[in-house]
């Protein structure tokens, strides 16, 4: 891995700080990985009608939403296509978004679009809030030997504390398969946290190890695995979705795909036998097209490389365990997320 010039000046991850693919995603699966989020923005919320606004822009409900727990939700057009994906946290006087920084311009745009006589104020703070990735069985330890002795946090919750006399923004993400964080800090406090971090057991891993992970977790991506012309219910992201928060854009779609009971196609992991897919690749039920490759990876797990992708597959020919030819590959239908990756037992305690 070459040297690396992040987006701030001063964090440069030099070619030492990662070592080779396996090492890499043995230290999130087993031990503790620690990584640049520079891929993430974040947009704050301010104004007395922050609340009621955004909550009805966005498919998951924010009005019920304490301070210190965040969401995951869509923005959809009126058809209820998904036009992005985000997270919302409530900060008490402010709310939070956090999104891909490829989605940032489009989604600004669109929210600023329904901004009409509305007391809500939207500012980029991605220059001004930087954020580091903490993924692993051990991550729980390692914050608590750099001198982040954190509360016991639930998927999406927060805490803020002083660190070196500085605060930090400590976030439990929702990953389903490891412990994972988000630490955002100031951009002249992420060196010596990264280092801190380092020395108390995280390694420093490659972003395409971190993209590994997230094929093994199952999440789907914007712009990858998720689509502009993708449905809510297809994506299997139920977590993304409120059926009891009343009204917001594309709403009257997901209640009437909720109402009918399914959607044609789901979201799905894929075992592959076989070359590795490319994302687009079709799956073939009878001769026909009933599905496709959306990401594809070569785990490198203990016993040697093993091949997994995500994708869509129509919900007649879904059944687990069920291979289907996926261009010169064989695809078999699994559950998210993949089973067999997490290896607590060689974590020292």
């Amino acid at each position: 891995m070459s040297s690396v010039q992040q987006n701030s000046a001063d964090f440069v991850v030099e070619s030492r700080a990662a070592g080779s693919a396996r090492e890499d995603f043995g230290h999130l699966t087993s031990g503790c990985g620690v990584f640049d989020l520079d891929c993430r923005a974040k947009v704050e919320i301010t104004g007395s009608h922050r609340v009621r606004w955004l909550n009805s822009m966005i498919s998951n409900n924010v009005r019920d939403l304490p301070a210190g727990q965040g969401v995951y939700g869509f923005l959809l057009t009126p058809q209820g296509r998904i036009q992005g994906d985000l997270y919302a946290y409530q900060r008490g006087d402010s709310l939070l978004l956090d999104l891909d920084v490829a989605q940032l311009e489009k989604v600004l745009g669109i929210l600023r679009r329904y901004i009409i006589m509305d007391d809500v104020k939207l500012t980029d703070v991605s220059g001004n809030l930087k954020a580091i990735g903490l993924a692993g069985p051990r991550s729980g330890p390692v914050l608590k030997g750099a001198g982040i002795d954190i509360v016991e946090l639930q998927p999406l919750q927060f805490a803020e504390f002083v660190w070196r006399e500085n605060k930090v923004t400590v976030v439990r993400s929702d990953n389903p398969l490891v412990h994972s964080f988000e630490l955002w800090v100031a951009p002249e406090q992420r060196s010596s946290l990264w280092d801190a971090l380092v020395a108390a057991g995280a390694a420093p891993v490659s972003s395409s190890a971190v993209e590994s992970l997230r094929i093994a977790s199952g999440i789907p991506r914007y712009g990858q695995d998720i689509r502009d012309r993708d449905l809510p219910q297809e994506t299997g992201q139920q977590r993304a979705l409120s059926f009891t928060k009343g009204c917001y854009i594309g709403q009257e779609i997901v209640e009437r795909i909720r109402s009918r009971g399914s959607v044609h196609r789901q979201f799905s992991g894929f075992e592959i036998e076989g070359p590795l897919p490319v994302p687009g690749t079709k799956v073939q039920a009878d001769g026909k097209d009933a599905g496709e490759i959306t990401s594809a990876a070569y785990l490198p797990v203990e016993n040697g490389d093993r091949a997994v992708a995500l994708g869509y597959i129509r919900r007649e020919v879904a059944a687990p365990d069920q291979e289907l030819p996926a261009g010169d590959a064989k695809a078999r239908v699994v559950a998210l997320p993949f089973d067999g990756i997490v290896h607590t037992s060689r974590v020292n305690p």
